[in-house]
């Protein structure tokens, strides 16, 4: 076939198979365009689920009437005006395709009046063809009507689904604009019926209850605030507990630059955030916005600008990383119920002697820490134990050793006048499985074996960050076989992977020589443990695997070597099983993802007994 030149209007039809999917992605472009123009209220209009009608109006700064030609036509944008400004792409919407391609498939109508201007201005365009533009009515901003979407392509019209379903992309759509931005104020109306009415949120209470309403009140309730910064980038917005985690992924709201964005490296290191609280099959929810300079990310790599790139991915992988997982590990069992933070340290290897009047041991009347007999000090002796065998260089089985009898002796009561702690005070056990708790608040339930496996678990966790690994030498070395980006990945970070006691050496360019592994995986499958930690280095530059599979043998340890259900507690116990939940980390949620406690109100109570009626 002959080589012709395409038409304008073709040109147009192929740019809005790019980018106009659906009326979601209509409304999604003329809104970013509404904030791009500064606009503080911005209306949203829709009939048929958006394929008969859209109409955007917002109070922007307008479109000068000379200008208002150039706005329905291709690659015509005031965004950028050259390489340097898309290199620092400060905008939402800056390709200067989304009218003209809209134009192309609808029926379309741009009204605008600038700010200061005495007249509106209309320009219209049907069937690839435009108006002059013409005097109308409109007050200070512009308004965009689309009408009968894909009349001209029915091929792509035919693809489009329920009215119903088109409604809920848009809808899902907005929800996702109006996090980003709670300084503006959406209103969103279908089939003449109001469905949002969200107005400006102007501070952090006003900014969680716009949340509240978009994602409902039990986010807002079980969600932590996020605020880190460090190496030229800024984290902000909140993550929710892990309690609240979902089936699906759809609380999954991330922002770059205030852009909604779908990354891989943004997904990875969030799911590493939370993959030691998390049950299993679960998903996070989380409304978190990402700031850096416009320079270190690409946001032109799709057509929707859906997807970034990052300049410097290892960077941001361990930047969120860290923040969430310190975020996460910063909760204790008793928080959440309107309590304040629980004074009490994280647990570490180096804590003082048990004798050393620990907050939690109960004060006598006088003031006076009593003493601890050294009977209680053996039964307690996890602590140290781990720290003392993770020093000398213990494996696995030291480690179950020291799980025999881990539980707390009765405690000296505490004093009568001292403050109620956030757990409250043991009333009972249930069933051998189940302790009884008052608190402030009212009833507090807890799973004694889910709760004491949390505790031992970061006990042994403690122990091991205190130590240095061993490695164990392989009898003998295994070469094994991997692409070449793998083994350029083992040459790169062979430091770090023997810190961590996998020695790892480049033995060809598509192959590596394994001589060690950490002493304590010395049971593992050698040769897939080096195979997935290559793996991740090669596609996010860091790699946590060989923590994460220590972690899973530590974390079966500690369910064998914590208290089963059916054994009897005394109250002092059950007490020092509570005061132990409030100064550990992540304590909320045993080592697989399930809740340790729950926390039952008065008010639940008096309704379940029909109190007050």
């Amino acid at each position: 076939m002959p080589i012709r030149q395409l038409s304008s209007s073709l040109i147009n039809q192929i740019a809005a198979g790019e980018v106009i999917e659906r009326p979601a992605s209509v409304v999604k472009e003329l809104v970013e365009n509404s904030l791009d123009a500064g606009a503080r209220r911005i209306e949203i209009e829709l009939e048929a689920g958006g394929t008969r009608l859209i109409r955007v109006r917002d109070d922007g700064t307008g479109i000068a009437a000379a200008e208002l030609p150039l706005a329905v036509a291709a690659h015509a944008t005031s965004k950028i005006a050259s390489f340097d400004d898309l290199v620092h792409v400060a905008t939402l919407g800056f390709r200067g395709e989304a009218l003209a391609s809209i134009a192309s498939v609808s029926r379309f109508a741009l009204t605008s009046r600038p700010r200061g201007s005495a007249h509106a201005l209309c320009i219209e365009v049907a069937d690839g063809r435009s108006t002059e533009p013409h005097p109308a009515q409109h007050p200070e901003g512009s308004s965009v009507e689309v009408r009968e979407l894909f009349h001209n392509v029915p091929a792509r019209r035919k693809f489009l689904r329920a009215e119903r379903t088109e409604f809920l992309h848009i809808d899902e759509l907005v929800k996702a604009l109006a996090l980003a931005h709670p300084d503006v104020a959406f209103t969103l109306t279908h089939d003449a019926r109001s469905q949002r009415v969200l107005r400006v949120a102007s501070d952090e209470a006003a900014r969680l209850a716009r949340v509240a309403a978009l994602l409902g009140d039990e986010f807002a309730a079980q969600c932590l605030a996020v605020q880190h910064t460090a190496a030229g980038l800024s984290l902000h917005g909140w993550v929710g507990l892990p309690a609240a985690a979902r089936a699906q992924a759809d609380r999954q709201y991330f922002y770059v630059n205030g852009r909604l964005v779908r990354d891989r490296v943004v997904s990875h290191a969030l799911r590493q955030a939370y993959s030691d609280v998390l049950f299993h099959g679960r998903h996070p929810a989380y409304v978190l916005f990402l700031q850096l300079d416009p320079a270190s990310v690409d946001v032109n790599v799709h057509p929707a600008k859906s997807e970034v790139r990052f300049r410097e991915q290892r960077l941001v992988h361990d930047f969120l990383f860290r923040a969430l997982h310190e975020a996460l590990a910063d909760t204790r069992a008793g928080q959440g119920a309107g309590h304040a933070r629980v004074d009490a340290q994280p647990l570490r290897a180096d804590l003082p002697a048990l004798d050393a009047s620990p907050a939690w041991l109960g004060v006598a009347a006088s003031g006076t820490t009593r003493p601890v007999p050294p009977a209680y000090q053996a039964a307690l002796g996890l602590r140290h134990g781990v720290r003392d065998a993770a020093r000398a260089g213990a494996g696995a089985d030291s480690y179950v050793q020291l799980l025999a009898g881990a539980l707390p002796a009765p405690l000296p009561a505490a004093s009568a006048a001292a403050a109620i702690p956030p757990l409250g005070h043991a009333l009972a056990q249930l069933k051998g499985v189940y302790v009884l708790a008052e608190n402030a608040h009212g009833l507090v339930l807890v799973d004694m074996h889910a709760a004491h496996e949390r505790i031992t678990y970061e006990h042994l966790k403690a122990g091991r960050a205190a130590s240095s690994l061993r490695a164990q030498r392989l009898l003998v070395p295994l070469t094994l076989p991997v692409s070449a980006r793998e083994a350029a990945a083992a040459e790169e970070h062979g430091a770090a992977l023997a810190g961590f006691g996998l020695e790892l050496l480049r033995a060809g360019p598509d192959s590596v020589r394994l001589t060690s592994v950490p002493a304590l995986l010395a049971d593992a499958d050698a040769a897939q443990l080096a195979r997935d930690v290559l793996a991740e280095l090669a596609e996010h530059g860091s790699s946590r695997r060989l923590e994460e599979i220590e972690n899973e043998l530590l974390s079966t340890l500690a369910c064998h070597g914590s208290v089963r259900a059916g054994r009897r507690l005394n109250l002092a116990e059950m007490d020092a099983l509570l005061r132990e939940m409030e100064a550990t980390e992540r304590s909320g949620q045993c080592n697989h993802g399930r809740p340790t406690w729950v926390q039952v109100s008065l008010a639940e109570l008096d309704r379940l007994f029909l109190r007050g009626r």
